[in-house]
């Protein structure tokens, strides 16, 4: 499973990334977390507002930072 964090750094990029990890933890899936940094690589996915959350290169959330719990729910829909 890849999971990307789009954002610049900032800090609800940061908390999204932290709750992503949390959310792997709690279910005992591992994946491979990228940070996607540069501008045009965050537009190329096509988001409005950062942070943005793409699992297996599906964008599932965008704009806010879900909790850990909401994204286990996506993640385990990615898994199915």
């Amino acid at each position: 499973m890849e999971i990307k964090i789009l954002g610049t750094g900032c800090p609800n990029c940061q908390r999204l990334e932290k709750n992503t990890r949390e959310a792997l933890a709690m279910m005992g899936v591992e994946a491979q977390i990228t940070k996607v940094t540069q501008m045009k690589d965050i537009m190329a996915y096509n988001i409005l507002s950062t942070p943005g959350l793409v699992i297996n290169e599906k964008v599932v959330a965008s704009g806010r930072v879900p909790m850990p719990a909401e994204i286990g729910s996506m993640i385990a829909s990615a898994l199915v």
